[in-house]
């Protein structure tokens, strides 16, 4: 089990395996939508946050715990990667613990690495304790390209040389202290895993290093945080110059992950989504200024009532609005999806634009297929918003799809039943069981393979 209550157990998981993978492939999310919504959401820890500084305790020679960890998917397979580099880890609740002191293996295996882009972080830590590194070129959601090449030309600009030849990255640090240099480093774009890879891979480089154009996001500087625990010398994290200077070492720590505002979000429009007043916590509200703008706009209002607590008022008639994702502090692409499904019930034309991943917007198709009325034009989805949406099968194409159309399900008349939930699993603690204490209908339903006709959903 990923997780069980009272006791600290070795770090496994019932989830992240392909069998696993392949049960929840067979299973479907019924939901019988046009519900209210009220109540309180608790928000869980950020899963971009927890996977990079569960990569980031490679640095530390010393025992690490992290707290508010979220029981995902992608957190589990974090883990096996971990372990199978030698790190041991133990779970208790949502607070995690991780010994990297005897870390001796720097191959991850490929069979883990391929399931989990967030997997390729090990390369930085790697490099900076043991001088060397071997990392298959990793997987995830088919959203894009994603090259990993901004981290590579970073590592090398420190010292490194790396080769990738059959889909393995091999690199290594010559001379015989096989620490990495201090160097200054421009980013082409502001990739947010290649910030986060290089910075982790300058704590423990001789000298220092500047980062240019950096990536802001709150994960980010939560990673930084992180480090600068340990012991780490990180300045600018937030902003698009991040400066490290270099230590010998790290130390243990304890520390809470920030509130994943990518869930928070999620939350927000499906209260708006289904005309509900919901409150949520905790949260950053800073980091979800430009969400919280749109939800604005569209017409709902979003109160902060405690410095970690937001509640949202929505609208009773839903208005257009144009997006454009961007990086940090700009729209996030992780929401796009879900206020597209706000946008499709939403009076007016709208226009979303994906300018951050090339092949993000296959749940359009699905959307349609429920009643909405979206063209796709290049990056952009016109979006003509409809008075109804109407309950059909649909199947997720990667991880914010999936919330996107349980989104959609909520607000529809009839039933809806969403295919391909190992996507959602693998960024949404409790999803299920969070919307039901809402007020919501929907249940997960195992399904035989060869099952003719989806099971009824019961009242």
């Amino acid at each position: 089990m990923l997780m069980q209550e009272g006791k600290a157990i070795t770090f496994t998981s019932n989830l992240p395996n392909t069998l696993a993978a392949s049960e929840e492939d067979s299973a479907i999310l019924e939901i019988l939508g046009g519900q209210r919504l009220s109540g309180h959401v608790t928000i869980s820890g950020a899963k971009n946050s927890a996977l990079v500084l569960m990569a980031g305790a490679l640095l530390c020679p010393q025992e690490c715990r992290l707290r508010n960890v979220p029981s995902l998917v992608d957190v589990g397979r974090m883990g096996e990667i971990l372990r199978a580099l030698g790190v041991k880890l133990e779970r208790q609740g949502d607070c995690l613990t991780l010994n990297a002191s005897s870390i001796g293996e720097s191959r991850a295996p490929y069979e883990l690495v391929s399931q989990l882009r967030a997997s390729f972080f090990v390369i930085g830590p790697l490099l900076a304790r043991l001088g060397v590194a071997r990392v298959p070129l990793p997987g995830g959601c088919a959203i894009g390209a994603r090259p990993v090449d901004l981290h590579v030309r970073g590592l090398q600009a420190m010292g490194a040389e790396v080769q990738i030849d059959h889909g393995m990255v091999n690199a290594y640090v010559r001379g015989a202290s096989k620490r990495l240099k201090g160097a200054k480093i421009y980013l082409d774009y502001p990739s947010v895993g290649a910030t986060e890879t290089l910075m982790m891979a300058a704590t423990l480089a001789d000298g220092e290093t500047i980062i240019e154009n950096a990536a802001q996001e709150p994960e980010v500087a939560d990673l930084a945080n992180f480090c600068r625990a340990m012991g780490a010398k990180i300045w600018g994290a937030g902003t698009n110059t991040i400066t490290i200077s270099g230590v010998p070492s790290l130390y243990s720590t304890d520390y809470s992950i920030i509130p994943d505002r990518i869930e928070a979000g999620t939350f927000l429009v499906a209260g708006a989504i289904t005309c509900s007043e919901i409150s949520l916590s905790p949260v950053v509200p800073d980091h979800l200024t430009a969400v919280i703008a749109k939800l604005q706009a569209v017409g709902a209002q979003v109160i902060t009532e405690a410095p970690h607590r937001l509640r949202l008022i929505p609208s009773d008639r839903n208005r257009a609005t144009d997006i454009e994702t961007l990086p940090y502090p700009g729209f996030p692409t992780d929401m796009q999806a879900q206020f597209m499904a706000l946008l499709a019930l939403s009076e007016g034309n709208s226009v979303i634009t994906e300018t951050v991943f090339e092949n993000r917007l296959r749940h359009v198709a699905e959307l349609n297929r429920m009643g909405a009325n979206i063209r796709l034009k290049g990056c952009n989805a016109i979006i003509q918003g409809v008075p109804m949406l109407s309950g059909a099968p649909v199947v997720a194409t990667d991880l914010r799809a999936s919330a996107a159309l349980v989104l959609a399900g909520l607000a529809a008349n009839g039933k809806t039943t969403i295919q391909g939930l190992h996507h959602l699993d693998r960024g949404y603690e409790q999803l299920e069981t969070k919307l039901q204490k809402l007020g919501a209908r929907l249940q997960r339903v195992k399904v035989s393979s060869d099952s003719s006709k989806d099971p009824a959903l019961k009242t």
